[in-house]
């Protein structure tokens, strides 16, 4: 057991430290958009760089904190059905769930996505855009890193989910337990 709880706190650890890190490229984001938009419209000119590099940024960070949204449990699911449950409904949930639908989709993308990647980084492709960004063959290497995170957490998730069925939740963090609290 002290295998599977150290697995998951460095997981975890892992997406927690990628996420906050990433998360600053919303500021990126915004500082890049705001200048755009000045010299579009205050000095009718525009660097067409830096319009493919706030979109770039946005790719990069979303794809990149995917993994830390799991770990948050930010993400999408039916909650009128899941928050009500009893932890052990929701360890089996979150067990069928990982096996059956999160490793086979990010197994998916992975296994599609690595010759496109692979590809790009063979030309060092740039923007398709003249005077746009180069290293379009960085930004589409996110996509895999993706897959990467997204599936260590997920593991994560169902080996957590393990531990609950096992009865052995308490030998986790409490921020990585399940929320004891109903709605």
């Amino acid at each position: 057991m002290g295998l599977l709880v150290g697995y998951i706190r460095l997981v975890a650890g892992i997406n927690r430290w990628v996420g906050l890190v990433l998360a600053w490229l919303s500021l990126a984001v915004v500082l890049v958009c705001f200048t755009v938009v000045v010299q579009r419209y205050l000095f009718h000119t525009t660097q067409l760089w830096m319009q493919d590099l706030y979109v770039w940024l946005s790719g990069a960070m979303f794809t990149g904190v995917a993994g830390f949204a799991l770990l948050q449990d930010a993400h999408v699911r039916v909650d009128i059905f899941y928050r009500p449950w009893s932890l052990r409904r929701k360890a089996v949930a979150d067990l069928v769930g990982v096996v059956l639908f999160l490793i086979p989709f990010v197994s998916v993308v992975a296994i599609y996505a690595t010759p496109f990647v692979a590809r790009s980084w063979r030309l060092y492709e740039g923007s398709a855009n003249v005077g746009g960004m180069p290293g379009l063959f960085i930004l589409k290497s996110f996509i895999l890193l993706f897959c990467l995170l997204v599936g260590l957490q997920g593991i994560a998730w169902a080996l957590r989910s393990i531990l609950v069925l096992a009865g052995k939740q308490d030998l986790l963090p409490h921020r990585l337990r399940y929320s004891e609290h109903a709605p």
